[in-house]
């Protein structure tokens, strides 16, 4: 029997509804309308350890309902209707229907086309199908009505400081070398999205030690994770023992990100902070075709399409935000390079593992795991003691073992030259399996530039300098792609070219 796309349209509705919003916490019921007339809620909630919002406000009403919303993008393709009852403009609206039409199709590609070990075996191979609009539901926002133009929205835009930096932080290495940076030469406040499971631990060691030491730290609580497994619960695709599998990737949703960044947007407009930094790196912003459907790669929040997107949208809200990553010019393992190397305590607090266990009063990585082999070996390509961060010898020397047999998720070419620089320096044996994927690519311990992935247009001008010369100190040189190669540019020059950030407000290409 053949599984077609309509198929997946499991859900009559799903309502986001009776939104509440107080100072320190809001919450919002998501609601379930199953095709067998059966209704089943659940309520999803954000809550803060300082006053955010005001509940008088209809802009704090406005932002509650938008952060309530971002859970339900994932789910446009299995539902007849999705209704968002609260208090949304034209603008939440417009960015919203984007948002679950990108979600939708990146879902469709990677979660129902691709060989998806959750998905029970009648509703695998899907046949490939380019559709005009992937998302099922039809949208209805409802409730609270838009004040008039003059009492909200010819309001100024704020004056924020751009000289400080939220940083949407956890225990991995890009949310610590940013936060590093930043608080060596600005204003950093490392804000922390404490999810209600298992995927805390990866953050607890790095927020308990920033709580102690730095005063701008910041934790929002979100129940999120409880609703996505619960979402997962009643959709009869997936297969019942789905919490047995154990795989790198969720089951359903790929939009996750978002969830977590609109946690920290009431914290940066109470601190008046002009920059939200994700820590993203060169290889998360792909635009790939698959069967002539674009995508990408299952990574767009991690993206700079991303950051773009969503720094359209505080334009358009007056807001004002600058949404961006300090890290696109660098691969994973320069970044692990420069954070070790500069900050070894921050390092220290690094754990890059989901089934990270508490030992000791801190949290220790599984030392099984693909992400744990991978960050053990560049870590010992690196010269540096992978113990600093947690692993025990024992664990080192099966990550080992482990890379003798078996590769890394990185692009081709990072996990070439990670494996290049383990075997020049004998830390695993020349077999078959890393003969094979060894290879030498400098390119991946220099700056990367190009027109899509890395360039200056993505990152304001008042950090660029500085921001640049510290990572000289520790890449081999800058290079930028020209024709399908990599071409020697100094940083001087890239600097000279004093290229606008693209959401400058002297510079139309907004």
């Amino acid at each position: 029997m053949s599984i077609k796309v309509s198929d997946f349209i499991v859900f009559d509705y799903l309502k986001v509804h009776e939104i509440v919003v107080e100072p320190k916490r809001m919450k919002a019921t998501y609601t379930l309308g199953k095709t067998n007339g059966e209704t089943v809620s659940n309520t999803l909630i954000y809550a803060y350890t300082e006053k955010v919002f005001n509940p008088q406000n209809w802009e704090d009403r406005n932002l509650a309902s938008t952060m309530a919303a971002q859970v339900a993008l994932n789910y446009g393709l299995f539902c007849q209707e999705i209704i968002f009852e609260g208090a949304y403009d034209n603008k939440d609206q417009s960015f919203l229907r984007g948002a679950m039409e990108n979600t939708s199709r990146e879902i469709y590609v990677h979660k129902l086309l691709a060989d998806n070990e959750f998905l029970r075996p009648e509703f695998r191979h899907l046949t490939p199908e380019k559709k005009q609009k992937y998302t099922a539901a039809t949208l209805r926002f409802q409730g609270e009505a838009i004040p008039k133009v003059g009492k909200a929205e010819n309001k100024p835009a704020p004056v924020l400081d751009e000289e400080a930096y939220v940083i949407l932080s956890s225990g991995g290495k890009d949310s610590l070398l940013s936060y590093g940076i930043l608080n060596e030469m600005y204003a950093a406040h490392p804000v922390y999205v404490n999810e209600s499971g298992r995927h805390w631990y990866t953050a607890y060691n790095a927020y308990h030690k920033m709580l102690a030491t730095e005063p701008n730290t910041s934790r929002v609580w979100c129940n999120c994770d409880r609703i996505f497994n619960w979402m997962v619960r009643q959709m009869p695709f997936i297969r019942e023992n789905y919490q047995n599998i154990r795989a790198d990737i969720y089951p359903i949703r790929l939009w996750t990100v978002s969830v977590f960044l609109f946690g920290v947007l009431p914290l940066a407009r109470k601190r008046k902070v002009k920059n939200i930094i994700i820590g993203n790196e060169y290889d998360t912003t792909l635009q790939l075709q698959q069967d002539g459907i674009t995508h990408y790669a299952a990574l767009y929040d991690q993206s700079k399409y991303f950051d773009n997107a969503l720094t359209r949208y505080y334009d358009k809200k007056g807001w004002d935000f600058h949404q961006f990553s300090i890290l696109r010019s660098l691969s994973e393992l320069l970044i692990l390079k420069i954070l070790v190397k500069r900050y070894p305590d921050l390092q220290s607090l690094q754990v890059s593992c989901h089934a990270a266990h508490k030992a000791g009063g801190r949290m220790i990585p599984c030392g099984k795991c693909e992400k744990c082999r991978r960050i053990v070996g560049m870590l010992k390509a690196l010269d540096e003691d992978p113990g600093g961060c947690g692993y025990s010898e024992e664990q080192i020397v099966q990550c080992h073992k482990a890379l003798e047999g078996k590769s890394v998720k990185q692009l081709g070419s990072d996990a070439q030259q990670l494996f290049h620089l383990l075997l020049t320096k004998e830390l695993i044996s020349d077999n078959p399996h890393t003969h094979k994927l060894a290879k030498k690519n400098p390119e991946i311990m220099q700056l990367r530039f190009d027109q899509e992935r890395s360039n200056l247009q993505d990152m304001p001008e008042y950090i660029r300098e500085p921001l640049l010369s510290l990572f000289q100190q520790y890449s081999e040189g800058a290079v930028r792609r020209n024709h399908q190669k990599w071409e020697a540019i100094s940083l001087a020059e890239l600097l000279a070219e004093n290229i606008p950030y693209k959401f400058s407000t002297t510079n139309e290409q907004k």
